[in-house]
Order: structure tokens, then sequence, then C-alpha cells
């Protein structure tokens, strides 16, 4: 009986449920909710970041020897007493261009870079994925994304890789926190 009593009050609640909803007006402002995905949409999104991509300096080099550059830096990082901050990528990534830019772009954070760091581009794309040099820093770029950044001691030692989604804020990047990422990894006396 106590089974028929509960089955049949849930039946009742919702039949009235469903036609107090039934009865409710419509607003129209529940149409407008969501936006509504037009083709037009994302072509223009993609026109929009390919403009800006085009604008953009393109610091990657897929032709550059990658593992005799970073040699080089190091014998010049401890001469100078700096580390090694590589930012991996390529020119086809978007994210990669706006974090260059940002920080040539920016006197603080430059000031910071050229004072604290040697300054590699490592291109990853399909023309030099530089195989051996990623593999030998743990292929961070499989696991974070790209720009990834591998920060590495005046000796060449890996110190530290940085994700870069952290440090985004909208659409390009956090002073505070570039700026905070940077002074984070500069070489300690």
């Amino acid at each position: 009986m106590k089974k028929l009593m509960i089955t049949a009050f849930l039946g009742f609640s919702f039949v009235a449920f469903s036609q107090e909803l039934k009865d409710k007006p419509q607003s129209k402002d529940t149409d407008k909710a969501l936006p509504v995905k037009t083709e037009q949409a994302e072509p223009d999104i993609k026109k929009k970041a390919s403009e800006e991509k085009a604008k953009l300096p393109k610091p990657y080099d897929p032709k550059a020897d990658a593992e005799k550059d970073l040699q080089n830096l190091v014998a010049k990082a401890k001469k100078e007493k700096k580390n090694i901050m590589i930012q991996a990528g390529g020119n086809w990534c978007i994210w990669c261009l706006r974090f260059n830019q940002f920080v040539q772009t920016t006197p603080e954070l430059k000031k910071i870079v050229d004072e604290n760091y040697e300054y590699y581009h490592l291109n990853y794309s399909p023309e030099n994925k530089n195989e051996k040099i990623f593999a030998k820093y743990g292929n961070p770029g499989d696991k974070f994304g790209y720009p990834v950044f591998i920060i590495l001691d005046q000796n060449g030692k890996m110190i530290h890789v940085q994700q870069s989604d952290v440090l985004e804020e909208g659409k390009g990047y956090s002073l505070e926190k570039v700026k905070e990422f940077f002074n984070t990894w500069t070489p300690r006396s």
C-alpha cells in the first residue's frame, strides 16, 4: 500500500510539474540565451588568426642546427653567467609568435631576458622536429603543447620546464605572470 501511495504521489507531482512548465509563458530572451554558431563564424576566426600570424615576426628557423646552437649558447651563458631560456615551438603556432612579440615589445620583460638569459627559439615543425634535442629534455611539447619553455643553467643542465597556458590572459599573456616566471629562473649568484 505504501508503495502504491508513493507511486501515485510521484505520478501526480510529475503531471502537475509538467503542466506548470507547459502553462508558463516562454520568454523571447530564452532564444538568445545560447549564441547560435553560424557557418561564417569559424572562417572569420581562422581568417583573423591567419592575418595576425602573417604580421608577427617568425623567430623559428627550421634549418638551424639546434644542437650546435645550444652548445654555443652554453659556452656564452657560462662566460656571461646567464641561464638559457629555450622557447620551443614553431612559426605555425600563433601562441608561440604572440609570446615572442609580447616579450620583444614589452621593455620590462625584454630587460629581464636580456640581463639574465641567452634566449633560443627551438623549432618544432614538419620540416625539422629536432627530435634528438626534444628527447634530451623529455619531449615537453608532447605533454604541454607549444610554446613550452625549457630553462637550462649556465652549464646546460635542465632546471625547469614551463607550460605556457598558465602564463596566458585573455587572447595574450599576463605581464605579471610572465615577469614572475622570468624572475623565478634567473641565475643565482
